[in-house]
């Protein structure tokens, strides 16, 4: 079973779909806007580091399904120097 299929057995079996779902990145800080138009109209909470370079950004949505949040982690992906918690 690949990581994927594991983590989407893991999604299914820990959620009852539809659910609020938080996502959880980290991000240089000029990579902000980046991350939160990966949900566009969601409630989100972010976080300076010290030096101001890093930005830990909360999003908070309701998901579907499992698929759905797949999306949006295969699409953060993309994103240069992600953290995805």
């Amino acid at each position: 079973m690949s990581r994927l299929e594991s983590f989407k057995n893991t999604l299914e079996e820990e959620y009852q779909f539809p659910a609020e779902y938080k996502f959880k990145f980290i991000v240089s800080s000029e990579s902000i806007s980046k991350v939160l138009d990966l949900i566009p109209n969601s409630d989100y909470s972010k976080r300076e580091s010290k030096n101001g370079k890093y930005t830990s950004i909360t999003i908070t949505k309701m998901m579907n399904n499992a698929d759905e949040i797949l999306y949006i982690y295969e699409k953060a992906s993309k994103i240069d120097g992600i953290i995805s918690l």
